[in-house]
């Protein structure tokens, strides 16, 4: 095996390239050529899988800038494809520009986390390139998932997700279609997330305001549960979103937008801009808020950006952790378990149980499809018990009352006799018609 060099010179069929190495992930830079061949991470630390990775490099660039034949990417086909290096390839097509059909910049962060757990795993089991992944190495990552205490949902985006890559590096020339995965994944249903209860809401934000610190956190808990906005989208509200004297709130995403903001424009998580009605809660708390000159709504402590990781620590520390005792976790998982998403679930439901239609849900929320509004609602025991009372399912007869049963009335015999001699001779003269 070559002795790896700092900086050293690497000579490819096309372009002179600089190896070098930056926080132990070596790096090929080819901008010295004419046309130039741009800087590049070969996504490994791997010395002879970085050697490999320019090698294949060097004949995609050339293809790119016109150099090159695109059939040589297929002649090349047969060759072997090192495992950072294909992530780094597919990562760069995620994260293409929008306008070519780009994702938003949290999916790279998730995808690439997703590598950074696979890649470490199937290395230690001594494979090293893509060539080499099939169907019983994805078996084995789930079985090691599911050893570690990973959700279903969690080992279902991260199959996923290796399958994807796998196919596109097929469709771009990367691997021979030999390499394809077919591993059937049955998509999760149902959902896990604790929902709030409306005593427990209450709770929380009254505790919130009873803790000076906590005065911040209590108008941001307000705001969850009163809009059901992802906190995300609750970060970046301004006031230039609030309507408070037609008393409306506008999410617009403003991914394709010409009129760009200062800092990063707003990008919603399906692209649906969306406007609601403010509560009558959330209004007031709206009322009594100050504003500052960043033109956000809401911020965290000392009045600094809202950060979600911030919330979300102070609410399972401060708020969740004191109140616990109050609201005891009988089943699998209960109120302690509750997060920030929880509330978007808590909205869904209060929304559902108070009779708002289904397709305004929807609108509130952002969905297009009601499958989500019912993935997000949630039937509680004290209100499945409560809607029960609502129906009556034989009138008055047999009703109880302090206890005892309340005998029925002469005129509900009578009417329930009534009723009883039409159902009979409903079904008299059925049977004699089928016998004729």
């Amino acid at each position: 095996m070559p002795n790896k060099r700092k900086n050293e010179r690497i000579v490819g069929q096309y372009f002179n390239w600089l190896l070098y190495e930056r926080d132990g992930v070596y790096q090929a830079d080819g901008r010295a050529n004419k046309p130039s061949a741009a800087r590049h991470s070969l996504g490994t630390k791997t010395y002879q899988e970085a050697l490999e990775a320019i090698k294949r490099l060097d004949v995609i660039k050339a293809v790119e800038l016109g150099l090159a034949d695109r059939d040589l990417l297929r002649a090349a086909e047969s060759e072997l494809v090192p495992l950072g290096v294909g992530v780094q390839f597919y990562l760069a097509h995620v994260q293409r520009p929008r306008v070519t059909g780009g994702a938003r910049p949290a999916t790279p962060k998730r995808y690439r986390a997703v590598f950074d757990k696979f890649l470490p795993h199937v290395r230690k089991e001594g494979y090293r390139y893509w060539n080499q992944i099939t169907p019983r190495q994805l078996h084995n990552y789930a079985a090691w998932l599911d050893g570690e205490g990973y959700a279903y949902r969690t080992e279902f985006l991260e199959l996923t997700t290796i399958k994807q890559a796998v196919q596109w590096m097929i469709n771009a020339g990367h691997l021979p279609a030999s390499c394809a995965i077919k591993l059937p994944l049955p998509k999760p249903s149902g959902t896990d997330t604790y929902c709030w209860q409306p005593d427990q809401v209450t709770a929380m934000i009254a505790y919130s305001y009873s803790v000076e610190e906590l005065g911040w956190l209590a108008t941001v808990l307000t705001a969850l549960a009163c809009t059901g906005m992802r906190i995300s989208e609750l970060r970046s509200l301004r006031w230039s979103d609030v309507d408070m004297s037609n008393n409306f709130i506008s999410l617009t995403d403003e991914s394709t937008s010409r009129h760009r903001r200062r800092g990063k424009p707003r990008q919603i998580k399906n692209h649906r801009s969306r406007s609601f009605p403010i509560d009558a809660t959330l209004h007031q708390v709206l009322q009594g808020m100050s504003h500052d000159s960043d033109g956000l709504v809401f911020h965290g402590p000392k009045r600094g950006l809202l950060s979600p990781d911030i919330v979300r620590r102070t609410l399972i520390r401060d708020v969740l952790t004191p109140l616990s005792r109050q609201f005891p976790t009988t089943g699998a998982f209960g109120f302690i378990d509750g997060r920030l998403h929880s509330f978007r679930h808590y909205f869904c439901s209060a929304c559902a149980n108070s009779g708002v239609p289904e397709p305004v849900v929807m609108q509130w929320l952002g969905h297009q499809q009601s499958g989500m509004v019912r993935h997000y609602y949630h039937l509680h025991d004290r209100e499945a018990q409560q809607q029960m009372q609502k129906v009556s399912f034989v009138g008055a007869v047999g009703r109880r009352v302090d206890g005892d049963v309340n005998p029925p009335s002469s005129q509900e015999i009578a009417q329930t006799k009534s009723t009883s001699e039409e159902i009979e001779a409903v079904a008299t003269e059925g049977r004699e018609l089928a016998v004729d």
